[in-house]
């Protein structure tokens, strides 16, 4: 029996009952021996970790135990028992994890030629690694370096440590000078990465460094300091950018505050930092749908604007309907920025707007299809439908065994075994790297079997020509999840698509602060859905249960909808972010759906809404069998109503 016929039939005993439990009984010791083992490298105890090495020889997970065993001592190792680990392991996670700690204590060492020399083999290299190269080439004397460095400036705003030597021989080399210290500090408030703000402070010239104490007053206390400052101080330039931050820092709370403080001292600020402050007001005051928002950004002039607050004016301008605002400051983004969907999409739409349809069709054309909230939306204005592609054929039972037998694929799905969960999505995902569709759609059918539906998920969405959209959109749970949704009069392709991307159907699934189960439901809104249905027995323990977070999360769908007009896109803002929020959201006059969900404030919310409303025309289509319109199901927000206290008790 060749290798492939005895791959194969171990896959078809692998998914047998029967095979479960001896597959089972014949792994529980191993698994055991290597909990232990991961516990006494975790507990830095060598000697346990060395006598129970010997009896995971051959078990799926012992490239672990070797790294195990060879870490500790990494900083001193003869580089040839490292190379030699490297070679055994090669293109496997641990090597590239390997190679990445050693490179580190290579770098930590100035051995660049060693370095150099593994960083080349690094599959995946991180910011901290590329700084590290940039440091070695800079060893080097390569006169490229400081090019390629360059970028990072404005880029890495809180950076590794690694990094920092790279800053330093920008400015030591004058290819940073004051200026574009002070930018790179505006860059950082804008970010509120305050601390690595004051750290760059350090490279400015030492007239223009402001004291420690300074610089964490106009920080933390901007507004009393502001109203201290003197009348004119308009010729020492650390007082006037202080200012500027400090307007910013006042703006991210109180825009108009800041506005008036603006114009109180406007006079003692230089062009360029006045009408920074202004973008930065201007940027708080469009994430509020501030009316004055638009009039502040014109305000801030021609000044070059960093991706977020350009992304905001676009924003003001369709709050408002501007779409003159709109294609003006789409097209002057940088060309990475305006080449992204959102706004591609957004300025297609102010073409049409403006009578340019067959600049808009081809704009709508570039995205039209693509899988996302963007590429369906484009579709609609196209006039196609949003359709599941043709479903490929099924994985064969070839196909399956080959991809079982990937050592990657086997060590996911011991550590999936072990419920080691991350460990298991790390080793997963790279083993899908450069997987081609046969292959993805192999693993995705396996992850399914073995009921890791987000692996699952996760495999057949990065197919390229060939799909199973029935794949890429699971809806496990059917016989609990459709009773649940009827029970509620809910759209199930809705649940489902809200489901999806709240858990992707882990049902263990625990959020870090601290949602849980398939509709990652929040200990309080939990509590407060059982008692308002009176379910008996409840405690939190129950909220994993399937049936149980069922019931409580499509009740509380249902109660939110019904507070909110029986709209899906309010409703799904406030499953995420609170009904209060998502009804203050609204306009003054009616919003189109996608204008409601682009100008959402908080971008985790804006982000979710558009991937649940656009996984519910997919399952829609594939519950339905029909063509769906992501622009009908986003429909029109009506305007704002004084007064309004429908559902103001809900968590």
């Amino acid at each position: 029996m060749n290798l492939l016929s005895t791959t194969l039939l171990l896959l078809l005993l692998l998914f047998s009952p029967t095979a479960v439990v001896v597959k089972h009984a014949a792994a529980q010791s191993a698994d055991d021996q290597f909990l232990a083992a991961r516990e006494a490298a975790r507990a830095g105890d060598r000697s346990r970790l060395e006598r129970l090495a010997p009896a995971l020889h051959g078990y799926e997970l012992e490239p672990y135990v070797d790294y195990w065993l060879l870490v500790p001592d990494l900083k001193d190792a003869d580089p040839a028992l490292v190379r030699a680990f490297l070679g055994r392991h090669e293109n496997t996670y641990v090597a590239e994890k390997l190679r990445a700690d050693w490179l580190r204590q290579l770098a930590r060492k100035q051995q660049w030629d060693l370095f150099d020399g593994e960083y080349a083999r690094l599959l995946q290299p991180d910011q901290e690694m590329a700084c590290y190269a940039l440091q070695a080439r800079l060893a080097r004397g390569d006169a490229k370096a400081l090019d390629d460095a360059l970028p990072l400036w404005l880029s890495a705003l809180e950076p590794p440590d690694s990094c920092y030597p790279v800053f330093e021989a920008l400015i030591v080399g004058k290819r940073v000078l004051a200026d574009a210290v002070w930018a790179r500090i505006r860059r950082q408030f804008e970010a509120n990465k305050i601390p690595a703000a004051f750290y760059t402070m350090n490279y400015l010239p030492p007239s223009q460094t402001p004291e420690r104490k300074l610089a964490q007053t106009v920080a933390d206390s901007p507004l009393p300091w502001l109203i201290k400052l003197p009348a004119d101080f308009s010729g020492n330039r650390m007082q006037r950018e202080l200012a500027a931050l400090a307007i910013q820092r006042v703006a991210r709370n109180e825009p108009q505050v800041a506005a008036d403080q603006l114009e109180r001292i406007g006079s003692s600020l230089q062009s360029g930092e006045k009408s920074w402050a202004w973008s930065q007001i201007a940027r708080q005051a469009a994430q509020r749908h501030m009316p004055e928002a638009l009039p502040w950004y014109r305000q801030a002039g021609a000044v070059p604007l960093s991706d977020e607050v350009a992304e905001w004016k676009v924003r003001a301008a369709l709050r408002v309907q501007d779409w003159g605002g709109v294609r003006s400051t789409i097209e002057s983004m940088p060309p990475a920025l305006a080449a992204q969907p959102a706004w591609v999409y957004w300025l297609g739409r102010a073409y049409r707007a403006g009578g340019r349809i067959d600049e808009a069709n081809a704009l709508f054309g570039r995205i039209a299809g693509q899988p996302d909230f963007y590429g369906s939306l484009a579709s609609d204005e196209l006039g196609r439908p949003t359709t599941p592609p043709p479903k490929a054929p099924p994985a064969s039972r070839e196909e399956l065994a080959q991809v079982a037998a990937l050592p990657g694929v086997q060590r996911a799905q011991a550590f999936f075994r072990l419920n080691l969960r991350s460990e298991g999505v790390r080793e997963w995902n790279w083993a899908l790297r450069g997987m081609s569709d046969r292959e993805l759609l192999a693993a995705s059918e396996i992850a399914l079997r073995s009921g890791n539906y987000d692996r699952a998920i996760a495999a057949a969405d990065r197919t390229r020509n060939e799909h199973d959209y029935s794949l890429r959109y699971l809806a496990p749970y059917g016989d609990q999840v459709r009773p649940a949704a009827r029970n509620q009069a809910l759209d199930d392709a809705w649940v489902y698509g809200l489901m999806r991307q709240e858990s992707r159907f882990i049902s263990s699934a625990r959020s870090p602060v601290g949602a849980s189960g398939l509709m990652q439901l929040m200990p309080a809104t939990a509590k407060w859905v059982a008692n308002k249905i009176g379910l008996k027995d409840f405690h939190q323990g129950r909220v994993n249960d399937p049936e149980t977070n069922l019931l409580l999360g499509t009740t509380y769908m249902r109660l939110v909808l019904e507070s909110l007009d029986n709209h899906p896109v309010l409703a799904s803002a406030a499953y995420n972010a609170g009904p209060g929020r998502a009804r203050r959201w609204r306009a003054d006059r009616p919003l189109e759906g996608a204008i409601y969900a682009e100008t959402i404030p908080f971008s985790e919310t804006r982000d979710y809404v558009k991937k649940v409303m656009n996984n519910s025309i997919y399952y829609a289509a594939l519950f339905d069998g029909k063509p769906q319109t992501l622009k009908n199901r986003l429909g029109v927000i009506a305007a704002r109503t004084g007064g309004e206290v429908r559902g103001e008790d809900l968590p």
